[in-house]
Order: structure tokens, then sequence, then C-alpha cells
């Protein structure tokens, strides 16, 4: 059974979020709280944890999965990212975005698009998850909690416990969170490029459909 942790609603319990990095860094699979709504996480490098994500959204070798940094500083060794893409990703972070960027030869194939090479960046705007990124001292490999063939993401936390309480290691009580996903930007090429619109708003920045 999932370990369950209620955070407080303002002042999250610091001891509860270094109970959740010692369960990320021993192979764990986490369920957390966000600025868009709950998702999953994992240790980077841990292929077995990676996997369980993958069996529990049942995703397919070239979904593209998300790494989750505390800022912008930690994306360079991740990712590449021109100048123009930094002025575009400083303006929208932190906040509801997630970037796709090609990808340094610091990430393992296998969190990759299978095909393209490249990698979901995110930098969310949420004291649990700035917080849990600090005592974790890395990022954290990551998607949105949404169960196959629905609709909407999860956005109770006891939903979690009575669907996923022994597919996941742990749970962190945030209450309930949104419903709507972050939006999408692909910026590996010379312009950005939406490829989801979500709950981060781009409307003024004129970026095209994909």
């Amino acid at each position: 059974m999932a370990e369950w942790l209620q955070l407080h609603p303002i002042d999250p319990q610091r001891r509860f979020l270094t109970r959740a990095v010692e369960c990320v860094r021993a192979g764990g699979v986490i369920a957390y709280p966000t600025d868009s709504c709950y998702a999953l996480g994992c240790q980077l490098g841990d292929k077995d944890a990676v996997e369980r994500i993958r069996a529990i959204r049942q995703f397919e070798k070239q979904h593209l999965l998300t790494l989750v940094c505390r800022d912008l500083s930690e994306i360079a060794t991740y990712a590449r990212v021109d100048n123009w893409q930094y002025r575009l990703l400083k303006t929208l972070t932190p906040g509801p975005y997630t970037f796709v960027l090609e990808a340094t030869k610091e990430l393992p194939r296998r969190v990759l698009h299978e095909k393209r090479k490249t990698i979901g960046i995110r930098v969310p705007d949420h004291r649990v998850v700035q917080t849990l990124l600090e005592l974790l001292g890395e990022p954290i490999l990551s998607c949105t909690l949404q169960f196959p063939r629905e609709s909407q993401p999860v956005n109770d936390p006891n939903e979690v416990r009575a669907r996923l309480d022994r597919q996941v290691d742990l749970v962190l009580d945030g209450g309930a969170c949104g419903l709507v996903p972050t939006t999408i930007v692909d910026v590996t090429g010379d312009a950005p490029l939406l490829i989801r619109a979500g709950l981060g708003d781009v409307a003024a920045l004129g970026i095209e459909s994909g």
C-alpha cells in the first residue's frame, strides 16, 4: 500500500517532503500536486521506476516524458537552449508550461522521444514541487496523472488512493488540484509551435497551433 502524507495547504511540512525525496531516491514512484494538476514522478536515472510510470499511463515508447526542474539554471544541463528559447522560457516560467527541447547527452535515451531525441522541460510555480526539488537536489522525471482512456487528469488525491494504492509508493496529498494540464510548446524549430493548449496562456505570444 502507498504511504500517504497529508500536506498543510499553506505551509507544507518539510519532513513529509523529505520523506518523499527518500522514496524517490530509493526507486519509488510518487504522486504529487503541481500548479496544474496531480503528477507522477520518479528519479531520472531509475529505469524500473520509469517503466512503472509508463505502465500506469500505458504510454508508448515515443510518448514524451517531462523533466521537472527547479529553475532555468538546471535546464541547460539537460536541454539545448538558444538565446530566443531562453528569453521565451524566462517569460513563461515558473508556470504551467511544458517546453519541448532538444536533449543533451546527459539524459538517458530511454526517457527521450524515441525518434526525435527531445525532452519536455517544466518549471512549476508550486511550493510543494519547489521544496521537493530543493531537497532532492536534481530534477524529477514526471508526467500528468491521468488514467488511460480518460479525458481529464486526476485532481482528487483520494482517487489516487482508491485506484493506484498498489502501483505508487507514496502520495503527497495537497488537496484538490486543477483539471487542466500544462500548455505544451515545441521550441526545437526556428519559432515556437503550440502542441497542446492547456492552463498556461500563450495567446498574447501569437504562437501557431500544431
